[in-house]
């Protein structure tokens, strides 16, 4: 995942025109979104070992938040101008550090 936001990234900033890029880049936010729920929660609570039924509802409950989520980021970044969209990728590139 690191070396395809690296691409994404790269491919969004050397471009003459950031916005082709806005769909890209915004399915890489909602990717690191989803991975970064996985790891932070639904990975920490099978650690824990819930429970099947405890588990199985974090699960549906997460799956249907990060696709209203995905949602949400797309139609946001799909409205951002040349500005805005390298703001993002500068501010995933600080996370990557």
């Amino acid at each position: 995942m690191h070396q395809k936001a690296l691409a994404v990234l790269a491919r969004l900033e050397e471009s003459p025109d950031p916005v082709k890029h806005r769909d890209e880049l915004a399915n890489l936010v909602v990717e690191l979104t989803n991975a970064g729920m996985d790891y932070c929660f639904i990975a920490q609570l099978k650690l824990a070992n819930p429970g099947f039924v405890t588990q199985q509802s974090a699960n549906l409950g997460m799956a249907g938040a990060l696709q209203v989520l995905g949602s949400v980021l797309r139609s946001i970044i799909g409205r951002m101008d040349k500005a805005q969209l390298l703001s993002i990728c500068g501010s995933i590139r600080h996370l990557m550090r």
